[in-house]
Formats: structure tokens, sequence, C-alpha cells
């Protein structure tokens, strides 16, 4: 049984999470709708993090509907460097990438990590309703192109990072160079996920307590240190704050008449014509997204000819188990 079979099926957590305490939330003090309420986790949550002593950076992204929202990032390298945008997926955030970051800074290359809207240091909408893939979507376009600009962009994206990303990728040939898609995809709901995914739904959204670092460990082949599973409890200090892990299994397209359906069948059929070069760069042991790396192969243009890894030993999150392999393999990518 899969590692992610076989907490997915136990749905009593062995161990207490380590954010065990529980602070009021900190509300932002700007103005939002009065449908988004919007948490910040407190600073002193992410003191004292192992390996990751990037100074936090922040930019406000705005949009008519949302109102402003305040998007995290880590950035390593020379500022004129060739970008790299890694996007984490769920329940993570860019202290995944923390491994990679310096590999990618070494080699000359500007790497920027943000921090998905719900995860990490980034504002928390408080309500499930709150997330929807096109919001998703807009927030990191608007982070991307409106705070920071950024063109001639080599995408990374794993997990929910390819989701959000590859849409970015579709919507805005102009501003990307190369893709990497690493344990990802772009579902439109005409084919059904793998059933360990369902299994890995229905806990996320019905667990009283959702253990984010036993979650993050059940996706990795390596065991992970008490202080890295406390990073990764460190955004979410109590129930209140977990909408945005809670919300995206729900909002992968698992029918056609999905609301995201038609935008990534869109996506799909730009990205299969686009000339840019498509890297798969995936693990040899993810249950869930593993199929999707000979598809990709197959239908995206830009991967025809080139030589894709597979990254051996590592589970669905391959930049926990083998960062420094993969921060490797997107240097020599962009720079060979």
């Amino acid at each position: 049984m899969s590692h992610w079979a076989s907490w997915w099926r136990s749905r009593s957590p062995s161990r207490q999470p380590l954010a065990h305490h529980h602070p009021q939330p900190t509300r932002c003090r700007v103005a939002y709708p009065p449908s988004v309420r919007l948490l910040r986790t407190p600073e002193d949550r992410f003191s004292n993090l192992p390996d990751f002593d990037f100074p936090a950076l922040y930019a406000d992204v705005d949009s008519p509907r949302d109102g402003i929202v305040r998007v995290a990032y880590t950035e390593a390298g020379p500022p004129d460097g060739p970008v790299v945008l890694l996007l984490h997926g769920e329940p993570s955030w860019s202290f995944l990438y923390r491994k990679m970051l310096p590999v990618l800074a070494g080699a000359g290359l500007r790497a920027i990590a943000p921090d998905l809207v719900g995860f990490g240091r980034s504002d928390k909408p408080a309500d499930l309703s709150d997330h929807t893939y096109a919001r998703h979507v807009e927030w990191m376009r608007s982070f991307a192109f409106d705070a920071l600009d950024l063109r001639r962009i080599t995408l990374v994206g794993q997990d929910w990072g390819g989701l959000i990303g590859l849409r970015l990728v579709a919507e805005h040939p102009e501003r990307f160079e190369r893709v990497v898609a690493a344990n990802t995809g772009l579902p439109t709901g005409d084919v059904d996920m793998p059933k360990v995914w369902h299994a890995f739904r229905e806990v996320v959204q019905t667990a009283p307590v959702l253990d984010i670092a036993r979650l993050v460990q059940s996706g990795c082949r390596t065991e992970l240190s008490e202080e890295v599973r406390a990073a990764y409890d460190a955004p979410f200090p109590n129930e209140m704050y977990k909408a945005g892990p809670r919300a995206m299994p729900g909002l992968v397209p698992t029918r056609p008449d999905d609301p995201a359906s038609e935008a990534n069948r869109a996506a799909w059929r730009t990205l299969s014509t686009m000339d840019i070069p498509f890297l798969c760069a995936f693990s040899d042991g993810d249950p869930i997204t593993g199929g999707m790396a000979p598809i990709l192969r197959r239908e995206m243009a830009g991967a025809t000819g080139l030589d894709h890894p597979t990254v051996a030993g590592a589970g669905h999150f391959l930049q926990e188990d083998a960062g420094e392999e993969l921060g490797r393999i997107v240097a020599d990518f962009v720079t060979g």
C-alpha cells in the first residue's frame, strides 16, 4: 500500500498536529468585499524554519472582485538572471522549494517561489467558497504579471502549481520561454481521476482536524524531521486557517461540465501547439499524477525531442525527496 493510500485509509491521525495552540487570527486591515474574509498568519509562526533563511517578500495583488490580497514570495539569485517561477501545490508552501532555490541561484537564475493564496505566508480567505480555480489563476496572474512584471519565464509547476501555471502559460504565451511539469497535470473532467485521489479528497474535506504535516509526509519517500513537519504546519495555527487546503481538492475538475473544464480544454488546445520547450520531470513514485507524464510528453508539441528525466526514489513531493536533483534538472534545462 502506498504512503498516500495508507494515510487516507487511516483517518485518525497517530500524532497531534505540531501547531497545537490557537491564537486569534490576524485580520488584514484593507478594503475587501464583505463576502471575502481574509486571515493572515502571525509572523512568529515562521521563526526558526530549517534551511529556509530567505527573507520573506510581499506583493499586493488587486482585482475588482476580490480587493487587495497579499501574496508572499521567496526570491533567490541575481535580479537580472533568467526568471524561474516555482509554483507549489496542495497543501504545501514555498518552503517546499528550499532545496532547489540555492541550486538555481548558484546557476545564475532568478528563482521566485510564491505562496499560493491560502497557503504559507500569503493571505488566507477564511471561507471555502472564497476559493475557486478561476480566482487562484487570477491571483497568480496578478502577482506574476502586474505586481512583478515577470517576463521570459521558465515555469516549474508541481501539483496545483501546474494546474494554475499551465493556464497562465496558455493564456499568456508571450510571457513564457519554457515549462517544467513535475508531478502535475491539467485535468478537464473528461477523464476520471485515480481512485486514490478520490479517497484523498474525501479525507481532506471531512477530517475533523486536518494534519497538514502528516499529509505532506504521506506524499514523501523520505522521513521528515520534526522541524520540517513543524514548518509545514506553521502557516495554519488552527482549523480556521485551513480553508485553502480543504478547498483545493474540490476545485479539481472531475466532470466534463465542471466550471473550470472549458478553460482547461482551451489551455490544452493552446499548449499542444506551442513550440516552447516543455520538459516533464516526474518522479517514479506518485500514484496520483504519474499517469500524466506520458500524456504530456505525447501531446505537448514542445515536449518532442527532449530527454525527459525520471526522478528515482521520490514521491509526490519530489522537491522534498530530491530537491537538489530537480534543481539541477531545471538549471540544466534553462542554461543548457
